[in-house]
């Protein structure tokens, strides 16, 4: 869907989750991110490179990435700014390529309503505004490029009860609730979700994907 294989940039990339996929594909990948410290745990790749820049002043020359990215952080970008650099960075019909994953899904009803709780109610008050972006799949920002439609996609591990809760904890509005209350939110999870978990020990748990598509006008 690009329109070359030759440079990729992966904007907020932090550790580089997704920018090693990205390796794969690109002659070229450039990884910024506005913290350092986020990209000095990325794993090193020959055909990648690091870069500690905003998303709004990527140091790349006009016209020279066939492919932008960003996962899972645009609702934190300043979006005019990142619009305009992307669009003087990307050559012509280049692609802009967005996403995000909602709320997980698990796949046994009685402890997915009781995630389903805590993120919601339970840590719910403690969500940045910003997640509603994330809930609504980025569908409600603007998105200045020729929209292409996109396919739909699902995450999927298996976890035991210990990689769930573990998970859980990395999540900001645990620890924003950590911070205020003073108790692990989490630990009253996984007593209740240990009565019903059953006797398999991993469970299949899902997160969808919502993706974003654009491109670059190519009489620009």
């Amino acid at each position: 869907m690009a329109p070359g294989r030759r440079r990729a940039w992966d904007c907020a990339a932090g550790n580089g989750q997704a920018t090693l996929q990205l390796a794969q594909y690109f002659t070229e990948v450039v990884a910024t991110d506005a913290s350092a410290d986020q990209l000095a745990q990325a794993p090193p790749h020959p055909r990648v490179t690091y870069r500690a820049a905003g998303a709004e002043s990527s140091g790349l020359p006009d016209a020279s990435v066939d492919l932008v990215t960003v996962a899972q952080a645009l609702h934190w970008l300043d979006l005019p700014a990142f619009y305009r650099e992307a669009q003087r960075v990307l050559v012509r019909a280049g692609v802009l390529a967005v996403w995000c994953y909602g709320l997980q899904r698990l796949d046994h009803e009685p402890a997915d309503r009781l995630l389903e709780h805590f993120y919601g109610d339970v840590v719910g008050p403690f969500w940045a505004p910003e997640r509603r972006l994330v809930e609504t799949g980025y569908r409600t920002l603007a998105f200045p490029f020729d929209e292409l439609s996109a396919p739909s996609f699902d995450m999927a591990l298996d976890w035991t009860l210990s990689e769930l809760l573990a998970y859980l904890r990395t999540w900001s509005a645990t620890s924003r609730f950590l911070a205020e209350r003073g108790h692990d939110p989490v630990e009253p999870l996984g007593v209740a979700l240990a009565t019903c978990w059953g006797s398999d020990p991993r469970r299949t748990v899902r997160w969808p994907l919502s993706l974003r598509l654009g491109r670059l006008p190519g009489d620009r």
